[in-house]
């Protein structure tokens, strides 16, 4: 298999809303495969709706650009080398944490995106999620 699958998904996903009920934050969780193509999104009782949207655009943006969403957060503030990036894209590009690439073989294989409250929860269970893909024995 080259991509990632709703299987997959699942237990991403699985992993990443156990973290969410840990921190008692109720989060939407994406998954998306390499070419930025939605796989799953899951919206937790009462996250906010707003949520569904910055979440597959955190998973998008990973995709897109083959890095954590965090990552930008610096270069894209005012004066910065890529201020106005987020403008671009239609706006999907987002510009701070939440999206992480899954990885493996050196390869980014899929992306998830986590949207729902302060952006260091919003990485704490999206790299939850990311844990859970490094310990899959599947090859994808």
């Amino acid at each position: 298999m080259s991509k990632i699958n709703l299987e997959v998904a699942k237990q991403l996903i699985d992993g990443a809303e156990k973290e969410a009920q840990n921190i008692g934050v109720n989060m939407v969780i994406s998954v998306m495969d390499n070419g930025g193509n939605l796989i799953a999104t899951h919206r937790m009782d009462d996250a906010w709706l707003a949520s569904i949207e910055i979440a597959q655009n955190k998973a998008w943006t990973s995709a897109a650009l083959t890095m954590p969403t965090g990552d930008l957060a610096e270069a894209t503030v005012p004066h910065a080398e890529l201020y106005g990036l987020n403008t671009t894209n239609n706006g999907r590009i987002v510009v701070f944490g939440g999206g992480f690439p899954l990885v493996k073989d050196d390869k980014v294989v899929g992306t998830v995106g986590v949207s729902g409250s302060t952006w260091e929860h919003d990485v704490q269970v999206a790299q939850a999620a990311v844990k859970v893909f490094d310990n899959l024995k599947v090859s994808v």
